[in-house]
């Protein structure tokens, strides 16, 4: 059995991720397929920690356009990751894999409250853990809660699955057909090239705690297992 690259990851997955073609809400064959290929990469002993964003159900953007309030759409949107993280956390427990859903907005009934130190320890365990809420605060992204978590538990290397493309690009791949494919480049360079792949905040935290990010596609059943195991699939984001 080959083995794994990382010790300790961060999968970062967006809602959207888990709607598949139906653009809305969660489709249970993508959400089981999610699972199985978290398994995979927790049997090869990596410690699994994911984030998941809440696009599928509720984007904080749309209320604020709507005229709601903008704290008001992003708390909106914290509980619609929440959502998220329970059905994935369901999902990994029937296939076998001890899971625990911790989150930044308190809700005991529902799920732990998100600790440092005991996230840290159910990780040691091996036991897959999921942020949900984001940071607990508006204004900021999962992406940004993707760094912070990773920061904070010392992950390596943050994966962020993609539902629609399969790396970075130079420009929209579905615009632009001479739009190149990136194998490797900086966080500077993203900057400075306005790439969108993550906002500037979570760019900054991962880039001054030297955290790697590897941007691909999940869409191709088993690619977690694969950028774990460290084959060039997708693009490599790192410091200068």
């Amino acid at each position: 059995m080959t083995t794994a690259r990382y010790r300790r990851i961060v999968l970062k997955l967006s809602g959207e991720a888990l709607s598949g073609e139906q653009g809305y809400g969660i489709e249970p064959q993508v959400i089981q397929s999610v699972a199985s290929q978290i398994k995979e990469v927790a049997e090869l002993g990596v410690e699994v920690a994911v984030v998941v964003g809440g696009g599928n159900i509720w984007r904080g953007k749309v209320g604020s356009e709507m005229g709601m309030d903008r704290a008001t759409a992003d708390y909106m949107g914290m509980l619609a990751t929440i959502m998220n993280s329970l059905a994935l956390q369901d999902s990994l427990e029937n296939n076998g894999i001890p899971t625990r859903v911790q989150t930044s907005i308190e809700m005991r009934q529902v799920a732990e409250p998100y600790i440092r130190r005991k996230a840290i320890r159910h990780l040691e365990k091996k036991r897959v853990v999921i942020f949900a809420a984001g940071t607990g605060n508006p204004y900021f992204s999962t992406d940004t809660t993707a760094a912070l978590r990773a920061a904070e538990i010392e992950a390596e290397v943050i994966l962020m699955a993609k539902n629609n493309v399969d790396g970075v690009y130079s420009d929209d791949p579905k615009v632009n057909d001479d739009a190149r494919k990136y194998t490797e480049i900086s966080y500077m360079e993203m900057l400075s090239e306005g790439l969108g792949v993550m906002d500037s905040t979570a760019s900054s935290l991962c880039m001054d705690n030297h955290i790697q990010l590897i941007v691909f596609s999940i869409m191709e059943e088993g690619n977690i297992k694969r950028v774990v195991q460290g084959e060039p699939i997708g693009t490599t984001i790192k410091g200068d």
